[in-house]
Order: structure tokens, then sequence, then C-alpha cells
């Protein structure tokens, strides 16, 4: 027993000893952290929430916070006292320049303290953070594997210029050029060396206009606003230096940690939310709340909320990493009014919250993984000599992308028909990208198993509306929430309908190797927009549609393939359809040139099949069982044809029996031409997969039976039946061509059938109410001179279940309204 409690408490020893031996500050294991800030509100609240969290991390060694204010603002300023402070002149106004850009300060200040504090001389590593962040763990450089000449980093992989002319304009070294960012630890001798010449190339990036461009820097504002981070990149590679990168120890608020990892930092730079709860830090940039006694940013869901509002333990995991952000920016802001002398706030259930012993032991200092600590594999130019396939148990997750609207909805019950009908190992999830408004709107909840994604149609820091961006989007997204076994990840679009499996045995998918299809009119990877937009154009494959990806690629690769589309969508001056082969030229493919850019960059050699997909109206190969239909153009056989954009906003899935024009029957295709009728068969095929996918789809709804008279579902015909009130029924069922809708049972009808089908409904119906009446006068007559009592009451009474039993569906309308 002894031996067993004796093993376990030995990791807790070593990791106690370790931070003693940093307490100490005894050489080589003197620690310093340090952070840069300027003179004002916004700087305040994080410099509490940072400080704060690095007392409960027991992060060893002291912390100095970089101050940069100038003269008139340090008059005015209230915050001398909230932390350990090393006064900077400050740079936001370059004095030689007069370029405003207040980043430099941040090397301009390491610069500084290393020049003047003495401090500087008696340290061996120095981490370096950033003020919107919070410390979980004690950050030893030492145990994170930084070595002297190896600084240790997170990993920035936006830092494009890192590939392309930037790097090679300035620096000698551009294949040393790491994408690097946020967490810096490092040895003393190797910051020496490196501060000068952060500051210099950051002045040197700044002040190259000429290559801001997004598609150089990656900088979607292309301002050079990101100008610091690549001055601190290029250097390092200037000095020499060659990081390791971990992508473990740093998590952005809002994702969900890797299976075994357990993030020491966390940098709530981006907004994130928590059911209906969000913050972001930009909304409280001139916000004064740590002067502001008693005030806290609002308060989150409690854990025990969340425990019991989601039973996907991943992403649970996410849910209690973004409260335990903001509770612990409270606690501190609670003990920082404390200690400034304001008045005891009045007892509140979550302030007995932030005090309680609980919430302490939650948010104590967390302890590395191994996964933790496990460095990323970065090589420049990456070869892949040897490929290893994939067997034929791999599992396999299918992915698709839509949005809340009746366009997608419809397709989505299209895809989903044909892949329960396929045959497709593994299962499916739907993307759906959905503004917060369209979701509180949006019907189709229960078409396909759905993973949730915030809409990225219009640009949240551009304003560029662009729908397609959503695609990357979202595969990042889900990567980040979801949890997944699957080994291969097959990403279809929602216009496709799926005749048999795709599997990555079957087309030579690999690790390395990722599976499409031809996309020939992708002519920009031949052209100078593959030299602007990546680092190795040779390496540009023209491909899109149907995607079979390893999920250690995939996982690399969608950051880079949204940031690639980004950077396209932004290139307005290319396009032009002589570079981009887009008829519109108004940059509408840039997302699938960021697919193609972004696999370019990590080298990635597609095996291209062409018996994978066609397009209904194209003559297919003999003998080709061709997997997919993608149905993203116009086809017809004889008379009869379908176009997608037609029924954009048709709702074909909550108007019962909704349906596309039946195409023709197979016997009626021109049987004259072999080619012909494969390509028109195959056309037919397409069609009547989507009407079938509809007709079953419509029958799970409860429809009722689709040759009734009567309306079949009251929730969804309530517009139906006030046309008809409005003698709007021609309007309605009118139909012009071929490709108009039927969006009800009896919509193919002609304008004279219904109206004489109408005729004779009034007539019967006035036939029966003069008939009742001629009955219920002979009843009267029969019955006069008799006393009238209760005895009629009550079967009068009695004969209103009988009415309204006939009149079963009035009820139910009136109930649905009523709904």
């Amino acid at each position: 027993m002894n031996d067993t409690m004796m093993a376990r408490f030995l990791p807790v020893l070593l990791v106690l000893c370790l931070i003693n031996v940093g307490s100490g500050q005894e050489a080589p294991y003197r620690i310093h952290t340090l952070f840069s800030v300027e003179c004002q509100n916004y700087f305040d609240w994080q410099t509490v929430g940072l400080v704060h969290s690095f007392r409960k991390a027991r992060q060893p060694g002291p912390i100095t916070r970089l101050l940069s204010c100038t003269d008139e603002e340090k008059k005015k300023y209230k915050g001398m006292n909230l932390a350990p402070t090393f006064e900077v002149p400050s740079m936001s106004r370059h004095p030689r320049t007069g370029d405003w850009y207040p980043a430099i300060n941040k090397p301009a200040g390491v610069v500084h303290w290393l020049k003047h504090s003495k401090d500087a001389q008696n340290v061996d590593w120095v981490v370096i953070l950033d003020a919107d962040m919070i410390i979980r763990g004690p950050i030893l450089p030492w145990e994170i594997g930084a070595e002297k000449g190896r600084p240790v980093a997170a990993y920035y992989g936006y830092l494009v210029g890192c590939d392309n002319i930037l790097a090679k304009l300035h620096t000698k070294n551009p294949e040393l050029c790491d994408k690097v960012g946020g967490l810096l630890a490092m040895h003393i001798d190797d910051l020496r060396a490196l501060a000068p010449m952060w500051l210099s190339k950051t002045e040197e990036v700044r002040e190259d206009k000429a290559h801001w461009a997004t598609n150089i820097t990656g900088d979607i504002y292309g301002k050079g606003w990101i100008s610091e981070m690549y001055g601190y990149s290029f250097g390092a590679a200037e000095v020499g230096l060659r990081h390791k990168i971990n992508d473990n120890l740093m998590i952005y608020p809002g994702y969900i940690p890797r299976e075994g990892v357990e993030p020491i930092l966390m940098h709530y730079g981006l907004p994130f939310s928590v059911g209906n709860w969000s913050f972001s830090k930009l909304e409280h940039h001139e916000d004064g709340i740590v002067y502001d006694c008693g005030r806290l940013f609002p308060e989150p869901p409690y854990p025990r909320e969340l425990r019991a509002m989601e039973t996907d333990q991943y992403k649970l995991r996410g849910m209690l990493l973004n409260i335990e952000c903001i509770n612990t920016l409270n606690q501190g802001l609670m003990l920082r009014h404390a200690a400034s002398g304001c008045p005891k706030p009045k007892w509140s259930k979550y302030l007995s919250f932030l005090r309680s012993k609980n919430f302490n032991e939650m948010t104590g200092p967390k302890g590395l993984t191994p996964q933790s600590l496990q460095i990323m594999e970065i090589h420049h130019e990456e070869q892949h000599d040897e490929y290893e396939p994939a067997k034929p148990d791999t599992k396999i997750h299918t992915l698709f992308s839509t949005e809340c609207t009746p366009y997608f909805d419809w397709q989505t019950v299209g895809l989903m028909h044909s892949f329960n009908l396929s045959g497709q190992p593994g299962n499916i999830t739907r993307l759906l990208s959905c503004t917060e408004e369209d979701l509180k709107q949006y019907k189709g909840h229960d078409l396909a198993p759905t993973h949730y994604v915030p809409s990225m149609s219009r640009h949240p820091l551009t304003g560029d509306w662009y729908p397609a961006i959503n695609k990357p989007a979202a595969v990042l997204h889900w990567l980040n929430h979801v949890q997944t076994d699957a080994e291969y990840i097959v990403i279809l679009d929602a216009d496709m309908i799926l005749r048999g499996p795709i599997t990555p045995w079957e087309f030579k998918a690999a690790r390395g190797r990722p599976v499409s299809t031809p996309y020939d009119y992708l002519i920009g990877c031949d052209n100078e927009l593959a030299k602007l937009h990546t680092s190795h154009p040779e390496a540009c494959d023209k491909v899109g549609g149907v995607i079979v990806m390893h999920i250690d690629d995939l996982r690399k690769f969608a950051i880079l393939w949204l940031h690639k589309t980004e950077e396209v969508r932004a290139d307005t001056a290319h396009y032009g359809k002589n570079i981009t082969g887009d008829i519109y030229e108004s940059g509408w493919i840039s997302e699938m040139y960021g697919y193609s850019f972004g696999a370019a960059e990590l080298k990635f050699h597609h095996v291209i099949s062409n018996k994978i997909l066609i397009y209904p109206g194209y003559v297919p190969e003999p003998g080709v069982n061709y997997r997919v239909f993608h149905y993203g153009l116009e086809f017809s056989v004889g008379n009869w044809s379908f176009d997608k954009a037609n029924w954009r906003t048709t709702d074909m899935v909550n108007r019962c029996w909704a349906k596309f024009p039946d195409p023709p029957d197979p016997s009626e295709a021109d049987q004259t031409n072999v080619d012909t009728l494969q390509r028109d068969l195959l056309s037919i095929e397409c069609g009547k997969t989507l009407n079938e996918a509809l007709l079953l789809h419509h029958e799970r709804r409860g429809c009722g039976d689709p040759n009734s008279l009567g309306p079949p579902d009251p929730e969804t015909v309530n517009e139906d039946i006030m046309a008809s009130k409005f003698d709007q029924v021609d309007e309605i069922n009118h139909v012009t061509s071929n490709t108009s809708a039927s969006v009800v049972d009896f919509s193919a009808e002609s304008n004279q059938t219904f109206l004489d089908f109408r005729f004779w409904m009034i007539f019967l119906w006035g036939s029966s109410v003069l008939g009742v009446g001629l009955v219920m006068m002979v009843i009267l007559r029969g019955r006069k001179g008799k006393k009238r009592g209760k005895g009629l009451k009550n079967r009068r009474r009695s004969s209103h279940p009988g009415f309204w039993d006939n009149t079963e569906q009035d009820r139910t309308v009136h109930g649905a309204d009523v709904a």
C-alpha cells in the first residue's frame, strides 16, 4: 500500500520541486515573466486578470508589466499600482516616421527592459505573454522543451508571409521563418540577440506598404497591423533561432482542447460564448471596470448548469474552459476592488461562488500532460516519398456544409436520402452556418445530424458578404469543437446525390495524399494567382467537389484553407476571368482557390479521380460507376429540365407534398444514341432521387394522404388556405413551364380544371346546407306545440361533438393558429 501511495505521490513531488526550484530563483532556473501594455482602461482590466492568474497558477519568479505611456497619458493615468511595472517610453507614434502603430511598443519595451532593468541581469529564462491571457499552470521553459537556441512558442498559422516574398525581402534566412507568437519562452541570451532585430524588423515590415496585401501577409485588413508579429518571426530567423512549436499549451476560449491535453494558458483574443452568454474583449475597449467598485463582467452560467446542459464530455470541457476564463477575470476584479478600498459589495450567489473553496479548487494550478508537451513537426519542405494507403477497416466520417435557408434544406433532404441508400460507411454531419437571428426562425433542425457553426457569410472583421467562406470556417469549427475517432473525412457539397460509397481504400487516399475530383477551370493554379498566394505554385492542384482526407492532414490544412480563402477573396485586383476562370469575375470561387492554395502550401499531392463525380447532363465514360451526382449546373431531358438556381427561395421542405417537376420515364429517353441515352438516364435518376427524397420526407412529417382534398399538414398550409380565401389559388398553382414547382398535390392541374372543381365543391356545399335546412324544418314542425325544456338543451349540447367530428380539419387548423 505504501509503495502504491508513494508511486502516486512522486509526480506531485516532482512538480512541487520544479516550482520550488523556480521560486528560489537559483541559476539556471531563474525565470522572469513579461507582458506589454499601454496607459488605457482596456489594458488595465486585462492586467488585473493576467496578474491574478499569475498568482493563482503559482508561476515562479517575478512578473513585470512593460508600461508604454506618453507624458500626457501618464499625468491622467490611475493604474500604476495594478502590477509590478517597468515604465517604457511610448513608441505608439513613431518618433522618426510619425507612423501610428501601438503594437511596436512590445519589442521596443523588451529592448528597453533588457538595457535598463536590473532584473534583466539576474535571469536565465524569460516568458513573454500578451495582456489578454489567463495563466492556468506554471510555465517552466525547461519543462516545456525550451533550450538555448531553441525557444518554445505557440503556433500562428496565418503568418503566410513566412512562405512567400515577404520573408525573402525581410530576412536572409527565409527558410528559418517560423509562424509563431502568443506564448514565447526563451533563454535570456537568445532574447538579447533577438530583441533589437525584433524591433528593427517590425519597423521594416511596417514601412513596407507595398507588401501589406492580404495575399502576402495573411492580414485580412491589409493594413500592416500584424507587422510586429512578422518582426518577431523575421528577427528570429535573422539570428538563426529555430523554434519548438507547441500547439497544445495555449488555447483560445471557444475551442476544445485535444484529447489528453491540459492547456496551461488561455488567450481570449477572440469572442466566445456559452449558450446565450458571450464575451468579446473588443466590447470593453474603453471600459473602466477596474475603477468601478463592485462591477464585474456579466456572469456566465455555473458549472453545474453546463453539466446539465451538455452530455458530450468533450464539448463540456470546452465550455468549462470558457467560463473558467471569465470567472478568473471576475475574481481578479473582485479582489482588486477590495484592495482598492471599495465598500464591501452586497452578497450575491455569484460573488459567493467566486469566493468558494470549490471554485478555487477547480481553478487551481494545472499540471502538464504528456500530450500537452507534444511539439509540432513543422517541415518547410515536406516530402512524401512513401504513402501508407488506408486500410479497409478505416473509420470514415462524412461532412457537408449548409446555411439556414430553404435552398439548402431541400438539398440536405436529397443528400441525406441518398447517403442512407448509398452504403457509405460511418456517420454524416451537416455543418449548419447560421446567424443568431436566422437560427431563431429556422425550422429544419431535424433534417440531418447537425453541428451548428457561427455564420461567416458577412465577414466579422471586413464586412465582406461571401457565404462560400462558411465551408472552410465550418470545417475548422467542427475540428476544434468535436471529438471524432474517424481516421478519414469525406467532404461533400450539399447539392450532391450519393450513388455509392466513397472510401479512402478504394480510391487510394493516404496521409499526405488526399483524394479529390478534377476542377479544370481553376486556371489560377497555372498563372500569377498561384505565385501570389502560395509558396509552392507547382503543387497547386485543380481539384474540388469531393474531398477524402486523413484527419491529421485536415487538422493542419483547415486553418490554411480558411486563410487562403480570405486572401484570394481580398485580392480583388485578380478577379479577372483570364486569371481565375470565374465567368462572373466577382471572386465567387475564392473558396475553391483557398482549398487548392492551402493544400499547395502543405505540398499535398492529390489523387485526382474522374470516376467519382459526374454532373447530370454530361456524357458518362463507358463502364464507370460514378459515386456522386453534382447537380450544380442545369441539365435537361427532352422538354424537361432542372436548374437548382430556380429553386433558391422555394420552400420545398416545409410545404407538404412539394416536389420538383417529375422527369420523364426512362422509357421515353432517346434510344438512338448510346451516349445520349446513358446521359439522359443519369439525369432522370438524379431528378427522381430528389423527388423520392422529398416524398419520404413529407411522409415522415405526417403530411397525410397526398391524394386527399383537404390540406394535409395544417401547420404548413395556412398560407395556401389564406390564398384560397383571397382567390389567389390560381396564382399559386399556375404552371408556367416544365420547371415550375409542384408545391401542392393538385398544382399540376390546369386552372380551368381547378375552377370546375371549385364550382362543384361550392354547388355541393350549397346543396348540403339547403338539405339540412329542409330536414330541420320538418323536425321542428313535427315537434310544434310540445314543451321545450331541458331535454332539448341536452340534445342540442350533445349535437356539438358530432358537428366538430365532421369538421376535424377546421378544429385542427384553428388549434394550429392558436399555437
